[in-house]
């Protein structure tokens, strides 16, 4: 197949061209900007084709289609950093809809009939009360964040498209994901940076926090990407899929376990500027319908990724 990852050189972008690039039958596309950080695909350039795109312009996402023809799109392009969200919200708003917007014009306009699997947050869900737990789809959307609402938007334009247009549109809320080559903002690659730092003799051992008393739901990003496959290959045009463990884990908790992993002792220090004007306390997610529609569940058990996380930042560091 042609298949098209927009923000391949993301850390969801990366992992998910290197599970096709794996299966050796497919052509990948892949969109960039032309500053984008290319680390997290050095080891694949040449193996994929890349085209400079900002998502933003009409003009850019319409070229892409035209050169890469997909029969699959993954748009992962986005910005995706929680509490970056409310420092630009219109930012935000803009890449995520407006992005999201032409890619299914340019699609419309050149007209292709490719699947398509837009990447939606487990943070659309917001505010949910303890006897809501596990989340599943039907659950209420109650986002708590510029970041959020904009995905609940990406959600609900993938299935005004798909009703209005017959586009073969897949949603899916995926809740945390993580591993190597996670960037350094989000809290469990943050934590491991930190810690090798000290390790390494590079930084003070002080280790700086926000809220540790957050419940989310993990899963290892190699997991993820294998179920953004999956709802392409198995899942249903229209419907909205979680993509969760099933199982939620206190920050804290999280921390002690990275803790262990490290070789060094370290003072734990708050720090209000890691802190949400307001924060999604509880998350935690049942995945039944993806699995019963795809077979998809996760296999890498989270204190495998936890390692793998700090021997990436191990070799980065040094």
């Amino acid at each position: 197949m042609r298949i098209l990852i927009t923000g391949i050189s993301g850390f969801a972008g990366s992992h998910l061209a290197d599970y096709f690039l794996a299966q050796g039958n497919h052509e990948v596309f892949g969109t960039i900007k032309w500053r984008s950080n290319r680390e997290n695909i050095r080891h694949i350039e040449g193996k994929v084709r890349l085209l400079e795109c900002d998502i933003r312009d009409a003009f850019a996402m319409k070229a892409v289609l035209e050169a890469s023809k997909p029969d699959h799109i993954f748009h992962l392009a986005a910005q995706s950093y929680v509490l970056f969200s409310w420092r630009v919200p219109q930012e935000t708003i803009q890449t995520n809809i407006i992005g999201e917007l032409n890619l299914f014009e340019g699609v419309r306009g050149l007209k292709l009939d490719p699947m398509i699997h837009i990447a939606g947050s487990s943070e659309e869900y917001g505010l949910v009360h303890p006897d809501e737990l596990p989340i599943t789809e039907s659950n209420p959307l109650r986002p708590l964040s510029p970041y959020a609402v904009s995905k609940v938007a990406q959600d609900l334009l993938g299935y005004q498209y798909f009703k209005s247009y017959g586009m073969r549109i897949v949603r899916t809320r995926a809740f945390n994901h993580t591993g190597p080559r996670r960037g350094d903002v989000f809290v469990t690659s943050n934590f491991a940076k930190q810690l090798i730092e000290i390790e390494c003799g590079k930084r003070e051992p002080v280790l700086h926090v926000g809220n540790l008393d957050a419940v989310r739901d993990f899963s290892d990003v190699r997991d993820v990407v294998r179920a953004y496959a999956l709802a392409l290959q198995n899942g249903t045009p229209g419907e909205v899929y979680n993509i969760a463990s099933g199982t939620g884990i206190k920050i804290k908790d999280l921390l002690a376990k990275l803790l262990e992993l490290a070789k060094v002792d370290v003072k734990i220090e708050k720090d209000p500027t890691r802190m949400r004007p307001s924060d999604v306390e509880l998350l935690t997610g049942s995945a039944e319908k993806f699995r019963k529609d795809t077979g998809w569940k996760p296999e890498i058990p989270f204190d495998k990724t936890l390692k793998d996380m700090m021997d990436f930042w191990r070799a980065v560091i040094k």
